[in-house]
């Protein structure tokens, strides 16, 4: 965790000492969400929950073809569950304040430009609620909880990709990748882990 932590701000310290004057930008879109379970030498998935997000990005150059983008979103995770033989079926939304930091790399193209890019992220939990049907039918809802006394714990860290057209006028569309990296659930033994995936389709505009 330390480490992640170190390389965020150096990336945002590389990018305020040595590039030029940066861009901002808005993005939104959409969230296809899971999250992956594992115990010892078994593992297992859930299918994907659709959510949302959207945030504020800044653009610095570091060159002519690479670009350090900093941002700042709100973003949604979690997963869906269906137990058929149980006749049960619950799906999970949580929603973190995330910070990635992106090396982006930039090809020229008639329209404008192609980009591709990667970096660590630190997301931090602020609501969550898992909804259902329980094995009579009947509707359940529960609030989640992050932190030492919640069912999930408050910092999730990992790598994100993202990759795009960037058009001539501003507009940006994009995907993007959450691989999660840090056990998020509390209360497990030292084999048990529970991570977050999220796959985003985005649109956006560069000022």
């Amino acid at each position: 965790m330390k480490k992640i932590l170190l390389l965020v701000c150096c990336a945002f310290a590389a990018s305020t000492a040595f590039a030029q004057l940066p861009t901002f930008g808005i993005r939104g879109g959409v969230n296809f969400a899971k999250l992956t379970a594992s115990s010892g030498n078994l593992s297992a998935s859930t299918s994907n929950t659709t959510t949302f997000a959207a945030g504020l990005f800044a653009d610095f150059k570091v060159g002519t073809a690479v670009s350090i983008q900093p941002a700042l979103n709100f973003t949604g995770k979690g997963g869906k569950v269906t137990l058929t033989d149980f006749g049960t079926a619950g799906d999970l939304k949580t929603y973190y304040v995330q910070v990635p930091v992106n090396i982006v790399y930039h090809i020229p193209a008639v329209i404008g430009n192609v980009y591709f890019g990667a970096g660590p992220y630190v997301g931090v939990g602020v609501s969550g609620k898992a909804k259902g049907t329980d094995d009579q039918g009947n509707s359940v809802s529960e609030d989640i909880k992050f932190g030492n006394n919640g069912e999930l714990k408050r910092t999730d860290l990992g790598l994100n990709g993202i990759a795009g057209v960037e058009f001539k006028g501003g507009l940006i569309l994009g995907i993007n990748y959450d691989l999660g990296l840090s056990n998020i659930a509390n209360n497990t033994s030292n084999d048990e882990s529970l991570k977050n995936r999220v796959f985003g389709v985005s649109v956006g505009f560069k000022f």
